[in-house]
């Protein structure tokens, strides 16, 4: 019998590090050192006596900004189930992230609102507010101090290989190309990974690409803070609007209190609305929004707004090739990427990590491609793609009048449904929040009596109780 995609969620999402056992593998390299692949190499850890990560970008654990992430200064989202997964593996990582000023905030201080109206209380989970270079900074420094892991400072070009396998990776350093020889490789260079040209060059099929329109402009704002974390009545917001989008065109907003003592607001508009493009535009924006916004613009802003458009997301399909190298896989941004405004992509990347442990540990044949790992990680990617792809194609096709067949009408008419019913009833709230968060397949929306009481709550909203 074939396991669900809610079954094997569940077991992804709750995986923890593998028993100690003699390393399987000699050496392991990583492509890419962003977030992704510094996961990649803590589950490898486990696996091979040595594991490199190949970076083309100097880094450090200071928390800055790198050249190969265009989109770090943006307001980014650990979902609870990215951070649940790197708490298990990296034990203490929450509270290190804390006390270096990284600010957890509980639930009675996080705020959600839907056109206008608060979410219903609904769940338990904290989350951690911070920067992304100050949580990658974080990462690298717990993932490099492992004694068996390493990074070496260079752009990777291409992969040898020998019987059907990887066996080296091709790499420029200041020396000129070298060859590191290798009995796993993990690509995550990210979302312009070149992976796919490689191995289509050297004779093997390519994963195959699907594009979907998004048309995102991101506007982000650094503020000062005066309140102490701990004294903040609301530490984080998501707020999300229909059209007629108000304010300008902000089809969604967000803030997060992160360390430093700052403020990181987020503006964001679709296709040709660019909300926030100065200071003073953003300030202004933020007075139509919910009070924590405005409370968060008030500061003093240390930098100028820093804006990111993003013209589509983008998944890679490794599942059913004919003929792929063994030895080989992608995780993170290189095999998906996702509309951002749905933060999906840190826990994303974690639970890619959590697919390749159970690979790993599943004795598997390392002389063939990884099919099982690539069936694992196609749950997580449809998942997220089911979640922030799903909502793309519904705001597209409504905004240009496309007629979609009726099981899709229906699929879209149940979602809404559950939506608007999250502001009146904390039990659906925290059905859908477990499915925001990652902690949960959407496919779990589908419960018929999650639906019905979703219905219900609706109705009586609108009829007044009658």
């Amino acid at each position: 019998m074939t396991e669900s995609p809610i079954s094997v969620f569940d077991r992804l999402v709750d995986a923890g590090p593998a028993t100690p056992a003699r390393p399987t593998l000699d050496t392991a390299c990583v492509l890419g050192g962003s977030i992704a692949g510094l996961l990649a190499a803590r589950v490898l850890a486990d696996h091979a006596r040595r594991v490199v990560i190949v970076e083309r970008d100097e880094t450090g654990t200071e928390g800055r900004s790198r050249p190969g992430v265009p989109q770090d200064q943006q307001v980014h989202s650990l979902l609870p189930a990215g951070r649940l997964w790197i708490e298990r593996w990296l034990p203490g990582f929450t509270q290190e992230a804390q006390d270096l000023g990284a600010v957890l905030a509980s639930p009675e201080q996080a705020l959600t609102c839907f056109d206008g109206h608060p979410q219903a209380p609904g769940g338990a989970h904290a989350l951690l507010g911070a920067s992304r270079p100050f949580l990658e900074s974080r990462l690298r420094a717990r993932v490099l101090a492992l004694s068996n892991v390493s990074t070496v400072r260079g752009r990777a070009t291409g992969l040898r290989y020998r019987d059907g396998a990887v066996s080296g990776v091709r790499h420029t350093t200041g020396r000129g190309e070298e060859i590191l020889e290798t009995d796993f490789v993990v690509d995550a260079m990210g979302r312009s990974s070149r992976l796919s040209e490689w191995v289509h060059g050297d004779g093997y099929d390519r994963p195959r690409l699907e594009r979907l329109r998004s048309g995102i402009n991101y506007a982000s704002a650094l503020f000062e803070r005066s309140t102490p974390a701990e004294d903040l009545l609301e530490a984080c917001s998501l707020v999300v609007y229909s059209p007629p989008y108000p304010g300008g065109g902000i089809g969604v907003a967000a803030v997060n209190a992160i360390e430093d003592d700052k403020w990181l607001a987020l503006l964001v508009g679709f296709g040709e609305d660019r909300p926030g493009g100065s200071v003073e535009d953003f300030r202004a924006a933020c007075e139509e929004l919910p009070p924590i916004y405005r409370e968060a613009v008030r500061g003093a802003a240390p930098r100028e707004v820093l804006t990111y458009h993003q013209a589509d997301s983008r998944r890679r399909g490794f599942t059913g090739l004919d003929r792929f190298p063994a030895r080989l896989v992608s995780v993170g941004d290189a095999v998906a990427s996702f509309n951002p405004v749905y933060g999906q992509g840190m826990s994303s990347a974690a639970l890619h990590a959590s697919c390749l442990s159970e690979f790993l540990q599943g004795a598997p044949r390392l002389d063939e491609q990884a099919g099982e790992f690539f069936r694992l990680q196609e749950v997580v990617v449809d998942a997220a793609w089911a979640v922030s792809a799903g909502g793309d194609a519904a705001r597209l096709d409504a905004e240009n009048g496309v007629e979609v067949p009726e099981e899709v009408r229906h699929q879209r008419w149940a979602l809404q449904q559950v939506i608007r019913a999250t502001v009146l009833d904390g039990g659906i709230a925290k059905a859908f929040n477990n499915v925001s968060f990652m902690l949960r397949h959407p496919f779990t929306l589908a419960d018929p009596h999650l639906l019905e009481r979703a219905v219900a709550a609706n109705r009586t909203a609108l009829t007044g109780g009658r």
